[in-house]
């Protein structure tokens, strides 16, 4: 059945004949990340129209975020997911302190994302978050792994290998609830979104990420920002809470 939008007096859509409403509500999930510094001039070529562009940290540097998130209680079910996403603004905005400023939004999580990709492992959450964000979801082989120390996630496409992250796991701090704002398109369109998120059970390192690359063109992509290579930090939360508004038009 082809999603469309629900007849309702709150935002909802119908996605394989079942009605989804907003926000979406992620109760728990536990999520791995590692940021870089890559290639700006490689970033830029990564993000499409010219609207956006990627926050350079220092010249020439750009970040860009590997995440893995395992869904366990999610209103769009409980599955896997893999985001590569980077850090950008819209080019019309005042752009502040030149790099000094952009690096403290960076670390006051003030710094908006546009994510190139973000494969997942069901078909239903793939055709909602097409549908009501234009995330670009694809369905995916997506292997996780959580024990010890350290969490595993494998994604593999076209039957090859795209990447394996692995990140320290563990940590003692609480994440408060923060907002957020993600960009994408839809039918070429720019939109955003908004979306708040903390969690329980959070660590931080710097560096700490293992990340190998397969034959994919996804991994040609991460090598020609220059990875792999050593991360600025990595992040892992063992109990991530949060909702998702709508897509606003821009």
């Amino acid at each position: 059945m082809n999603a469309m939008p629900a007849v309702t007096g709150t935002p909802s859509f119908v996605i394989q004949g079942r009605e989804v409403q907003l926000p979406v509500v992620v109760r728990d999930a536990a999520s791995g990340a590692a940021t870089y510094a890559v290639s700006a001039t490689a970033a830029r070529r990564l993000i499409p129209g010219d609207m956006l562009e990627p926050v350079e940290i220092w010249p020439g540097k750009a970040l860009c975020s590997l995440a893995v998130i395992q869904y366990r209680d999610n209103d769009l079910g409980d599955y896997n997911e893999v985001s590569i996403a980077f850090f950008v603004r819209q080019r019309s905005a005042p752009k502040g302190i030149p790099y000094l400023g952009s690096l403290a939004d960076f670390l006051r999580g003030r710094v908006a994302t546009y994510i190139r990709h973000l494969p997942v492992n069901q078909s239903f959450t793939c055709e909602a978050g097409r549908t009501i964000w234009g995330f670009p979801k694809t369905v995916e082989r997506i292997d996780f792994s959580i024990g010890g120390d350290r969490a595993t996630c494998g994604l593999h496409m076209d039957g090859a290998h795209v990447l394996t992250l692995a990140v320290p796991r563990g940590g003692s701090r609480r994440l408060p609830d923060s907002l957020m704002t993600t960009y994408s398109f839809i039918d070429g369109v720019l939109h955003t979104t908004a979306f708040r998120s903390g969690g329980e059970g959070v660590g931080f390192h710097l560096g700490g990420a293992q990340l190998s690359l397969g034959n994919h063109p996804i991994a040609d992509e991460l090598r020609s920002l220059g990875l792999p290579k050593r991360a600025l930090m990595t992040m892992w939360m063992e109990h991530m809470h949060g909702s998702f508004d709508p897509a606003v038009r821009l």
